[in-house]
């Protein structure tokens, strides 16, 4: 990960965005997902958070980034499936590269800046992996959600959460995430390091202000280095990022894998009262008969 430097871009103008809302204020940039009504990761929330990311890691003016969402019910409820089903089936050859979804989110774990997510709803599937590739996470007691969905599905999560969660929260309790499909709330997320902290609802926003100005105070080349020195603790991510790429494209040349996916869609999947059901059964999804 490179220190900061100058940068060639004297002040940021953030403008053009259509799902994010964006705002810098004493060097953090603070990012809010407006894509109702689910913030579905769908194209245009991936060109967005794409673009932010490439901005925010040249802006010298900004040393703390806060990504957050306007909507109470939803941090990201997961990556869009019909996108999904647009991905080649046919088997591949083992990439030699991360993914642009593995790399748009890694961005936010290499860059120069400190990331943090605040975690207020629901963060299934690939809103998952971009928390899980910030810095640090934070959540809302009694109202976050996080999940791995993808095994109900037929596929695996692909945008770094079976190395991320491997690294945070240990093989075992990864695994239990994983294949167990199942939602976990933000006690339990703190307890296992899925989170830093669950906080209730009123105190979330505040500490996270307060946490996000006091890191932004500190000179950026300490920051940068610091966070560099805590990062190369860690082992390569990459190779493991590789492997997970490859066994996700493996996994779309299934047969069930699109009989599940469409039948997601087909029982509502990606609507908000979907989404917000805590009682469906994944084996609905599976093939009739």
């Amino acid at each position: 990960m490179g220190v900061v430097g100058p940068s060639s871009i004297a002040q940021m103008e953030y403008e053009g965005y259509t799902a994010l809302r964006v705002r810098v204020d004493e060097g953090v940039a603070f990012a809010t997902i407006d894509h109702p009504p689910i913030n579905l990761f769908d194209a245009a929330l991936i060109a967005d958070v794409d673009r932010f990311g490439r901005e925010v890691e040249a802006d010298s003016e900004v040393r703390v980034v806060v990504i957050d969402s306007a909507n109470p019910e939803f941090f990201i409820a997961h990556a869009d499936v019909n996108l999904i089903l647009q991905l080649p089936r046919e088997p591949q050859p083992p990439p030699s590269e991360l993914s642009f979804f593995q790399a748009m989110v890694d961005r936010f774990r290499t860059m120069p800046k400190v990331t943090i997510a605040v975690i207020e709803g629901r963060a299934r599937g690939g809103g998952s992996e971009l928390a899980l590739a910030m810095d640090m996470r934070f959540a809302a007691r009694g109202k976050a959600v996080l999940a791995q969905p993808e095994v109900a599905v037929v596929i695996i999560p692909g945008g770094g959460g079976t190395q991320r969660l491997a690294r945070l929260v240990g093989r075992a309790r990864a695994l239990e995430i994983v294949l167990g499909c199942n939602d976990i709330d933000a006690d339990l997320a703190e307890r296992w390091g899925y989170v830093n902290r669950a906080l209730a609802e009123d105190e979330l926003r505040p500490f996270v202000d307060a946490l996000a100005r006091r890191i932004a105070s500190f000179p950026a080349e300490a920051l940068a280095h610091a966070k560099a020195a805590v990062t190369a603790a860690e082992a390569d991510l990459v190779p493991g990022l590789l492997e997970e790429a490859h066994r996700f494209a493996q996994t779309l040349a299934a047969e069930e894998t699109i009989t599940r996916m469409e039948r997601f869609l087909e029982l509502g999947g990606q609507t908000r009262e979907f989404e917000l059901d805590v009682d469906f059964d994944p084996n609905q999804l599976a093939r009739e008969g």
